[in-house]
C-alpha cells in the first residue's frame, strides 16, 4: 500500500517536473520581445516627432492668441508644455517596461 502510494507521488512529481520545464510559447516571447526591440526606437521617433509638430502648433495658438490681445493664456501653455512633458515620460515609461536597451 506504502509503496503504490510512494509510486503514485513520484511519478506525479516527475510528471510535473517535466511538464514545467516544457513550457510552450517561450520562443515566441523571445521573438516577440527581439520584434519589440527592433521596432520601439521607430515609434519614439515618430512620438517625438508628433510631440514637436503638436508643440509648434501650440506655440503658434499660444503666438496667435497673445497679439490678438488674450493675455490670459496660462492655460494654454501649461496645456502645451505638460502634453509634450506626457509623450516624453511615455516613452521612458514602454521603454521600462518591455527593457528595451
Amino acid at each position: 500500500m506504502q509503496s503504490i502510494r510512494f509510486l503514485t507521488v513520484f511519478l506525479t512529481v516527475i510528471f510535473f517536473a517535466l511538464y514545467a520545464a516544457a513550457q510552450p510559447g517561450l520562443a515566441e516571447f523571445r521573438e516577440v520581445r527581439k520584434e519589440v526591440n527592433t521596432w520601439y526606437y521607430n515609434f519614439s521617433d515618430l512620438a517625438f516627432v508628433i510631440g514637436a509638430v503638436c508643440g509648434l502648433l501650440g506655440g503658434l495658438r499660444v503666438y496667435s492668441n497673445w497679439q490678438s490681445g488674450k493675455h490670459h493664456i496660462d492655460a494654454q501653455v501649461m496645456g502645451w508644455f505638460f502634453s509634450c512633458l506626457f509623450l516624453s515620460l511615455v516613452g521612458a515609461a514602454l521603454k521600462a517596461l518591455f527593457g528595451v536597451n
